[in-house]
């Protein structure tokens, strides 16, 4: 009977410690994660400030001579002298080429000479009705004597008025075998050499002669710009800046000469003409250029950089910063974009810090750490090699 009690004793005690254990075990729940804290996002920004900004309207345009003189001969003759280099720059009336002269110098001597003969005769005609009309007023010389001696000396002097016509005539025959410009400007490819005849027909004549300097640009714009710039050419003369082709080159500026007189039809546009000095001759017949219309200048407009904008399904829109450095997504409306600069009339004021590079991980609230100085242009940096990468 002992060992039994013992027994049960050693069960009981096992029964107790395996509850408690259970009990303790039991009692001890698990731990809450904590919610992670949000990690800032990187960005770079910039302040909204207002400057002056122009207002352009822009186009593709194409360069052409202001003026072009194709040099052709007047006279056939054959060509002696070639008195300019291709490519040369020359004056209005400078020689370009010399055709012989000595065949229209000789028709000039012949003509010269029928002019004394009949001079001469003239001379001896008036002289003998002089004598007549003396002789008359004796009644030695007949009223028909005296009439016919007149036709004569009238016949004389219409003779005489003719060969001189006829000189003129072969002066400026002879004038025509010195080939000049008749403007300023820059020599082309030589179409004939020494030793050749030319014609009046020949289609190429002997060069041509391009006037660059002043130049002129023909560009086009939409039509629905024609309003606007009727209303701000009617408030005086407009600029228009000429860049290369990929808008890093500013070429030149002139002045719009020309609004053309109808619209095209088939494409919508209307077509501009504008003059530029051309000093430096950046600008040459047939090059294709990047136009830019000014319309005005905005006084302490709005901007921000270009890369600010975003697009979307809403429209524009951009990142501001607020104070407790998180990201607020704004609407804006965008007036224009120029060298990477966009004018934004509608959405942000003076003194919004806007987010210009790291805003593709930004959504609505997100919080942002703004890099400044060497930070800020890694970023940068790393941002452009990012889009250069396909």
């Amino acid at each position: 009977m002992k060992r039994n009690l013992t027994l049960a004793l050693v069960a009981l005690a096992a029964i107790l410690i395996g509850g408690g254990l259970w009990f303790f075990a039991s009692d001890k729940k698990p731990a809450v994660a904590a919610a992670p804290v949000p990690t800032a996002v990187p960005v770079v920004a910039a302040t909204v400030s207002g400057k002056d900004v122009p207002i352009y309207l822009r186009g593709i345009g194409t360069v052409i001579a202001y003026n072009t003189d194709v040099v052709r001969s007047q006279i056939q003759g054959q060509i002696v002298k070639i008195a300019f280099t291709e490519g040369q720059t020359v004056k209005t009336g400078d020689l370009l080429a010399q055709i012989d002269p000595r065949p229209y110098e000789a028709q000039i001597e012949q003509l010269t000479a029928n002019r004394d003969r009949d001079q001469a005769q003239l001379a001896n005609a008036e002289a003998n009705l002089a004598r007549y009309n003396q002789l008359g007023d004796k009644g030695y010389a007949t009223p028909q004597l005296i009439e016919t001696q007149t036709a004569q000396v009238a016949q004389l002097k219409a003779a005489v008025k003719a060969d001189q016509a006829q000189i003129d005539e072969a002066n400026v025959q002879l004038s025509y075998t010195r080939l000049t410009s008749a403007i300023p400007g820059i020599t082309g490819v030589r179409q004939i050499d020494v030793g050749n005849v030319i014609h009046p027909t020949d289609p190429n004549g002997l060069v041509v002669v391009t006037q660059i300097e002043p130049i002129s640009l023909l560009f086009t714009l939409p039509q629905t710009d024609l309003p606007v710039i009727q209303q701000h050419a009617a408030k005086g003369e407009l600029k228009v800046i000429a860049y290369s082709q990929d808008n890093k080159m500013k070429l030149d500026e002139g002045t719009l000469l020309l609004v053309n007189n109808e619209i095209a039809g088939t494409t919508g546009t209307v077509q501009l003409k504008a003059v530029f000095p051309n000093h430096e001759h950046r600008l040459w017949p047939g090059q294709l250029v990047n136009a830019r219309l000014l319309l005005e200048v905005q006084k302490n407009a709005l901007t921000v950089a270009g890369s600010a904008v975003q697009q979307g399904p809403n429209g524009s829109y951009v990142y501001v910063v607020s104070p407790d450095q998180t990201a607020a997504l704004r609407p804006v409306h965008v007036a224009q974009i120029s060298d990477g600069q966009a004018l934004i009339d509608q959405g942000l004021k003076s003194g919004d810090v806007v987010v210009v590079d790291g805003q593709y991980r930004l959504t609505e609230g997100s919080r942002v750490r703004e890099l400044h100085g060497k930070a800020a242009r890694e970023a940068d940096l790393q941002s452009a090699v990012q889009d250069a990468l396909p």
